[in-house]
């Protein structure tokens, strides 16, 4: 079993940065797939980006903007956000599942309990 706790949420300024960091404890996650989606008040809960051993992918409505990395020797996933933008407003949670599963919240087996991201304009 896994257990995942992300921090790193906050108020941030339109424009500005944020690092959210999601730490893995139970198993090694070295070869899960390790996603970071988003929901909003009123929302689904929606895809932000995705890595699986050397590949990431990212929505469309945040690529180029914000990075997901893994390390390894700490077991923990980051997703940096960068010029964020007041529409990035939401509850992040880290995901992981031992097997590919695409970019659905069903298809993820382990969930955090999410963490507030909050930007202003």
């Amino acid at each position: 079993q896994v257990q995942l706790v992300e921090s790193g949420g906050g108020l941030v300024q339109a424009g500005g940065s944020l690092r959210l960091s999601c730490a893995a404890s139970g198993r090694t996650v070295s070869n899960y797939a390790m996603g970071w989606f988003r929901q909003a008040p009123g929302n689904e809960r929606e895809f932000v980006a995705v890595s699986i051993y050397s590949s990431t992918v990212y929505a469309d409505s945040v690529k180029g903007r914000f990075t997901l990395s893994r390390d390894g020797a700490k077991n923990t996933v980051y997703l940096q956000m960068n010029s964020l933008k007041p529409e990035d407003t939401a509850v992040y949670y880290c995901a992981a599942s031992r097997v590919w599963k695409g970019v659905l919240p069903k298809g993820y087996d382990y969930w955090g309990q999410g963490t507030q991201v909050t930007v202003s304009s």
